[in-house]
């Protein structure tokens, strides 16, 4: 049998996000990461990963978001312009090109506040023996979400647009407390975005 990779983060960055205007535009708007360099809302989620773990990002087609995550360290799997925009078509993406890994932490690229310590206490639960695992605060889940190679073919089976969510609910999940708000902060509207830069000190 062969030997597996270390845990990998796949970054998920090909969805459609019509509540926003268009995904990717808003994967591309400005905004500082956490050590303070300048970058764009999906560099700024990727950075963070990158701090703790290697990134696959998963990108609809070449162009600008391609370029950056490339730019900053991501290796980037392309699901092809004709390609279905689910999220689950997304993981399987990711996880097709990546399934020699040990496990995965599944990020949401509109998500930049997400701290590298949660990456890094999730990673570490991973790495421990943990076969599934989610950020918690104040009782509360949030993302990523982190699964061990054991549920590659759950994952792979997914369809639609809930992503992993079925999964969690198992009793194989555990919890990981944290003090991160970042866990719960995505960018779904202009709204969403003013606000989390405004409270970025």
């Amino acid at each position: 049998m062969s030997t597996l990779s270390p845990p990998i983060a796949l970054l998920l960055a090909a969805g459609r996000g019509s509540r926003f205007g268009a995904h990717e535009e808003k994967l591309l708007q400005p905004f500082v990461h956490h050590d303070g360099r300048p970058g764009i809302v999906a560099t700024a989620t990727a950075a963070a990963l990158l701090e703790v773990m290697p990134v696959l990002a998963v990108v609809h087609g070449e162009g600008p978001l391609a370029d950056a995550l490339r730019a900053l360290g991501c290796t980037v799997c392309l699901t092809g312009q004709d390609g279905p925009r689910e999220m689950s078509a997304s993981l399987r993406c990711g996880l097709q090109q990546s399934a020699d890994a040990s496990a995965w932490l599944v990020a949401l690229a509109d998500m930049p506040r997400v701290q590298p310590d949660t990456v890094r206490r999730l990673r570490d639960a991973l790495a421990a023996g943990a076969s599934m695992v989610v950020p918690v605060m104040q009782g509360r889940r949030g993302n990523p979400a982190g699964f061990a190679q054991s549920h590659l073919p759950a994952l792979l089976s997914l369809q639609g647009d809930r992503g992993a969510r079925a999964l969690l609910e198992s009793p194989a999940l555990v919890e990981i407390a944290v003090e991160d708000a970042g866990i719960f902060a995505d960018v779904d509207t202009p709204e969403d975005l003013q606000r989390l830069r405004q409270n970025l000190g």
